[in-house]
């Protein structure tokens, strides 16, 4: 079964394999296999469920909701969030202002089919409203009963620390971080870990296998698996295609042997490296059927030794990326029109 973490500084615990569903609910796969992974996550153990307002167009929130009617709302930890528009594009429906937020709020509570979720997050930071705004719209969000804890998404450390301060002031706790994350993707190590460790917040990471090219199924030099991530081009494709370099490709495939000596997938072995860090919270894992998860799942029954964390980061070493400036390269500086 999946082990639980605590989120951030809070007494608040979520499955350390969470389930996302990004680019599966309502796009990849149809309602039936959603629900189906859904329901085969909550039989292994996995309680914690992120999603987003924009994901699939707010469709993605509604199959959810459909794959988790029945269960126990106080046995779930349900996360979604809000910047990004959705529908309509007109000049109020995007970014952190105190109506979008709460507009934000009221929809997904709505398509969630719950009175309150436990987690919302500030899905990129806003360099247009001020910051004193949101984090007010966030303070009555959680006096409300609507939210009970507040993350962000790939927020910088500066940003976090600006954020952290604001919320102390207003009486609730900025618990979580949603940044990439993989041992191809380290930007966050330099500055976002350590200032994250020191506010007392955890990060819930997502691409944790860098869109899947960390299951070592993509090869150097040969077409990409058919039906794979690669080939999705309504989503997938684009975030995928940076990682699919032959020099990259190579590097992972060296990570074969060191699974194998530890008696676990690749898969598994770059889940572990995720988890080997104290101040990640939770690793976001999709599925686009239920026995996908049967593997990754796994991982966090494996607590990976010093000796093989380093074998990862010596096999990858000139392939992963680790500049912290990346951090600053997310959040859009003006709102798209």
């Amino acid at each position: 079964m999946v082990n639980y973490r605590y989120l951030g500084d809070s007494g608040f615990k979520i499955s350390e394999i969470t389930y996302g569903n990004w680019v599966t609910h309502a796009s990849q796969v149809g309602d039936d296999a959603a629900i189906s992974t859904v329901h085969k996550a909550l039989d292994l153990g996995i309680t914690t469920f992120d999603t987003a307002d924009t994901y699939a167009n707010t469709a993605a929130e509604v199959v959810l909701a459909k794959a988790l009617k029945g269960q126990p709302r106080e046995q779930l930890e349900i996360f979604t969030k809000v910047y990004w528009p959705i529908g309509r594009k007109g000049p109020n429906d995007q970014g952190l202002s105190r109506k979008h937020i709460f507009d934000g709020i009221n929809g997904s509570l709505k398509r969630l089919g719950v009175d309150y979720v436990d987690l919302y997050q500030a899905h990129r930071y806003d360099y247009e409203t001020p910051l004193e705004e949101t984090m007010q719209a966030f303070a009555d969000i959680v006096r409300q009963g609507k939210a009970l804890y507040i993350g962000v998404s790939e927020w910088t450390a500066e940003q976090l620390r600006e954020g952290h301060a604001l919320s102390k002031q207003l009486g609730f706790q900025l618990v979580s971080n949603q940044p990439q994350y993989s041992a191809l993707w380290r930007v966050i190590e330099d500055r976002v870990i350590p200032t994250s460790e020191e506010l007392g917040i955890s990060q819930i990471v997502w691409s944790p296998l860098a869109q899947g090219v960390l299951t070592g199924k993509y090869l150097p030099g040969q077409p990409v698996p058919e039906g794979s991530r690669a080939t999705d081009e309504k989503s997938g494709a684009n975030f995928i295609k940076r990682f699919l370099r032959d020099d990259v490709l190579e590097a992972v495939q060296k990570l074969t042997p060191i699974a194998e000596e530890a008696g676990i997938t690749v898969a598994q072995l770059s889940l572990a490296w995720v988890l080997h860090n104290p101040n990640i919270a939770a690793a976001l894992v999709g599925a686009s059927r239920p026995e996908q998860l049967e593997d990754t799942v796994k991982a966090s029954e494996i607590t990976l030794d010093d000796a093989a964390y380093e074998a990862v980061n010596a096999a990858l070493s000139g392939v992963a990326e680790i500049d912290p400036e990346k951090t600053y390269e997310v959040s859009p500086k003006s709102r798209p029109a």
